[in-house]
């Protein structure tokens, strides 16, 4: 499960963690024991990781701190002593106070000490200038209005049997051996975003593509023929109910359902929250099997429109 990434460059992975402090926007900074620096904490991909597994990894490894990812921020590219090119990719992560509770952060032989502190302290506290370009990013995002945000994870079921080699059914397809793989690989990177609700046609191949993913998760799959293809084909399936449901709730969810039908579900997220269309829908719509787009959204206003896009595919 992976995005496209270029060969020969180091991958790393971060987020701007931020609270409200009385009232006002606080970024966690950490201060690097042995470079002796103030950073976003981030750190690089361990083999087999996802960018979105290895950012939460990071942050829990350096900070204590679990969180779910939001917003993507973009990347920092930086050249390294050696000549390599470091490539890191950051997103906003909310920190809630049960979340500073369970904090298990102690100084060691990497990180000194952790800070939070305002925007304004931060662009003239970190150290590295593509630093402060990550918190100019959040700061676009604070300025809006729009940090605190949920996602709509539209997902293609795995691979599936062909019908021509299946005597049932269409709707009773099971999963292929590659298909349950991907079902398994999708697990900790759609994780790092935290669903608290999966939604699935009810297809067999799609409710066994997300059963690993409530396994992990313990999040009882709703099963519902708004997003089936067979509804979806005769005329009949709701798209438009169903996203409306899911963007009313303003939490993050998951929604397995077929090639055909994911074009519509995404043009119903946009229409749904006044986005304007582009390209970028067109192209986060058109998913491989296994493969899906995290949508992000504004729970204070979803009417902003969608506040980015990220797709992924499997690797198998």
């Amino acid at each position: 499960m992976s995005a496209v990434l270029p060969n020969g460059a180091i991958h790393a992975a971060g987020a701007v963690c931020w609270r409200l402090i009385d009232g006002k926007m606080n970024v966690l900074l950490v201060h690097r024991t042995v470079y002796g620096d103030v950073t976003i904490p981030k750190g690089k991909v361990d083999p087999g990781e996802t960018l979105p597994q290895t950012a939460v990894r990071e942050i829990e490894e350096e900070t204590g701190l679990a969180v779910a990812l939001g917003v993507p921020l973009g990347e920092s590219r930086y050249s390294l002593g050696n000549g390599r090119e470091k490539i890191v990719q950051y997103w906003a992560a909310e920190v809630h106070p049960e979340e500073i509770q369970r904090s298990t952060f102690v100084p060691n032989s990497e990180i000194a000490a952790i800070e939070w502190v305002t925007i304004k302290k931060a662009r003239s506290y970190l150290s590295y200038a593509q630093d402060v370009e990550i918190i100019d990013a959040f700061a676009e995002l604070v300025d809006r209005g729009v940090t605190t945000t949920f996602a709509l994870i539209a997902l293609r079921h795995g691979k599936a049997v062909t019908g021509s080699s299946w005597a049932g059914p269409d709707s009773t397809r099971p999963l292929t051996e590659r298909g349950v793989a991907q079902a398994v690989e999708l697990v900790p990177t759609v994780a790092a975003w935290r669903p608290r609700r999966i939604v699935s046609s009810t297809a067999t191949r799609c409710i066994t593509t997300v059963a690993p993913l409530a396994a992990a998760t313990g999040i009882p799959i709703k099963r519902t023929e708004l997003f089936s293809q067979d509804a979806f084909e005769q005329g009949v399936a709701d798209v438009r109910a169903g996203i409306g449901k899911r963007i009313r709730s303003r939490k993050t969810a998951v929604i397995c359902s077929h090639g055909p039908v994911l074009p519509e579900i995404l043009h119903e997220i946009a229409l749904a929250t006044g986005s304007t269309f582009g390209l970028y829908i067109e192209e986060a719509s058109h998913l491989d099997i296994g493969s899906f787009s995290v949508v992000h959204l504004s729970r204070e206003n979803p009417s902003a429109g969608i506040l980015g896009i990220e797709t992924y595919r499997p690797s198998v």
